[in-house]
């Protein structure tokens, strides 16, 4: 029977890919790190420019004034200073090696357009963002074409959708399409149909291919070296000594198209060698600092759950690869090979130190959908074969699904619901599946209790004017269309107000208002000042809580801005509020502190 569903689920896939890419967030449209050469996408690309345009590899002269022309990232980091006095790029040259068409094509018609052929202007950004696209569409369906060699076609259909529509590949495949996950998707695509080819017919076209392809693939990523996993181990269904002898007697029959195979991963794998050898003067560069792995204690439980940047947490729908396995392994072929490598690439990436990276949770798994999407397709041919476990949980996936559409649609328009740099559990609980909240909702990005309703029994605690009550020796003050206030400004850190006595009596919330006036915006979080709320017992922190006044703070704003807070079960006998600065150089006056008391 002609797969004619699958068919109909790529076309409806590959519209809704073109219309993220070309009207929803067409990032060539945008600017400074949201652009197509934002953060990691310019270190990969930067070959192209270094060497074809400006002809400097090594010293790089033109960086400075792209990066203030453009604002890619914030600072040159595309590359930094190695000991033998050049730059060396940060990331290894693959992606560079992809986008050589894409670049080529853009730099032949960028001056006649009337652009500057400088490397980085519109038809560059548009030639990169346009042909990752393409490269999604190719991979998209030579995926459809892998499935089919082991599922039905209405399966493979569902599946083409679930990874579409409800897993972060969407994003990845669209309109963050121009960084490693999306082009290396493609690659283990081509890996898989490839091995299957070679294990049918042993040839050494397919070697060459599978050579080439590793290769890319470790040039690109040199984690992603666990890709030859797949060919070394494809075929074995269970670990057991025949099986073991049954692979290394096929391994040894075909040692000559293994060795060639060998041959051209190398030789493309030495293109970054080269690189090294030429910049650095050395065959071998770690250009990641300090950022690094730590095996003995890998970060399961952040990786996969965190609020942060969970890949579960973030991408539900992907619950179903584990549901699978058991599934998998009694149904499923080549398990040895896709359960290993599905093990041992979470392990590498969950070892990662720096393992939140980029905010979108789940990230560096995208590349190998291909490969551990193979649980998840037997468990939708399991259940599609018992009818009322279909029933039950067809509703449960499409909510896990839609998940996605409500978070790729919130990390990139709307209110913009996801924060990835404020993500909380409190915070996460209160938006997900919806497209507007109360604007004192972002206060959980800080706190984990927000008090929704009219305070009931209001009794003023405390309260500080800057203009009549005796300043604080550690704070600093300014005045206001003639009035003192507080200040917070580059190397002051605190506005210090007095504790007063209070043990809680007859109150469930306490809240400390503040007039705040933003005379310089705060953009970085971590640097934002923090209205607290302090208890404590002879001393002793009881508990705090607090907000960064800078998410509600525009420049010029002047706002009286709250933060409540429960009174705790503990014994406390005094309450503090104070303003922090945690680093900032912007300027923030406060003035008019109450502290009240009230009811539920």
């Amino acid at each position: 029977m002609k797969a004619r569903f699958s068919i109909y689920a790529y076309i409806v896939s590959a519209m809704v890919m073109m219309y993220m890419t070309l009207v929803f967030y067409p990032k060539w449209n945008a600017s400074a790190g949201q652009s197509v050469f934002g953060w990691d996408v310019s270190g990969y690309y930067w070959y192209l420019p270094s060497i074809i345009i400006y002809k400097d590899l090594k010293q790089q002269k033109f960086g400075d004034s792209t990066i203030s022309k453009y604002w890619f990232t914030g600072e040159f980091e595309q590359s930094y200073v190695h000991e033998s006095g050049n730059r060396v790029n940060t990331y290894s040259s693959g992606m560079s090696v992809m986008y050589l068409p894409l670049f080529l094509a853009a730099h032949a018609v960028a001056e006649p357009l009337g652009y500057e052929a400088d490397g980085f202007s519109v038809p560059y950004q548009f030639a990169i963002q346009v042909g990752s696209l393409l490269a999604a569409l190719l991979a998209l369906w030579y995926f459809r074409k892998l499935f089919l060699l082991f599922f039905e076609d209405k399966i493979v259909a569902v599946l083409i959708l679930l990874l579409v529509l409800g897993t972060n590949y969407l994003n990845y495949a669209t309109m963050d399409n121009a960084l490693t996950h999306n082009w290396l998707f493609m690659l283990y695509v081509f890996l898989l149909l490839n091995t299957i080819y070679f294990y049918r017919e042993p040839s050494n076209r397919y070697a060459v291919r599978i050579g080439l392809l590793c290769g890319l693939m470790i040039l690109i990523r040199p984690s992603e070296i666990i890709c030859v996993l797949i060919p070394l181990l494809w075929g074995m269904e269970r670990l057991s000594v025949g099986a073991v002898k049954d692979k290394m007697r096929f391994l040894a029959a075909n040692r000559k198209k293994l060795a060639i195979a060998a041959v051209c991963t190398v030789a493309v794998g030495s293109i970054q060698v080269a690189y090294w050898l030429y910049v650095a003067g050395k065959p071998l560069v770690y250009s990641y600092g300090d950022k690094g792995f730590s095996w003995l204690h890998p970060h399961w439980k952040d990786y996969m759950f965190s609020y942060r940047s969970g890949w579960i947490t973030y991408t539900p729908l992907i619950i179903l690869c584990f549901v699978g396995i058991p599934f998998f392994l009694k149904y499923g072929k080549n398990k040895i090979a896709v359960l290993t490598f599905f093990a041992l690439n979470l392990y590498i990436v969950s070892a990662w130190d720096v393992w939140w990276y980029g905010g979108t949770g789940g990230r560096a798994m995208v590349q190998s959908y291909p490969v551990i999407l193979f649980p998840m397709a037997v468990f939708l041919q399991y259940i599609s074969t018992k009818r009322i476990l279909a029933w039950v949980l067809s509703p449960v996936i499409i909510l896990l699904a839609y998940f996605n559409i409500w978070f790729t649609y919130n990390a990139h328009a709307g209110q913009t619901l996801y924060d990835a740099n404020g993500m909380t559990k409190a915070y996460y609980w209160n938006v997900i599946y919806r497209y507007k909240v109360n604007p004192g909702t972002e206060k959980l990005k800080d706190t984990d209790e927000l008090f929704n309703g009219e305070p009931q029994q209001k009794k003023l605690l405390f309260s500080y004017d800057f203009e009549s009550d005796t300043p604080s020796a550690s704070s600093a003050h300014a005045a206001i269309n003639g009035r003192r206030s507080g200040l917070l400004a580059p190397g002051i850190e605190y506005i210090n107000l007095p504790a007063f006595a209070y043990t809680g009596e007859h109150a469930r919330w306490l809240r400390a208002q503040g007039s705040f006036r933003c005379v310089s915006r705060e953009f970085e979080a971590w640097a934002m000042a923090q209205l607290t709320v302090r208890f404590s017992n002879r001393g002793a922190t009881v508990k705090d809580r607090m907000i960064r006044v800078g998410r509600f703070l525009k420049r010029g704003d002047t706002k009286d801005l709250f933060i409540d807070v429960k009174v705790p079960e503990e014994t406390f006998d005094s309450v503090k509020v104070f303003i922090w600065n945690p680093g900032s150089d912007k300027t923030l006056l406060v003035d008019n502190i109450r502290v009240w008391s009230f009811n539920e």
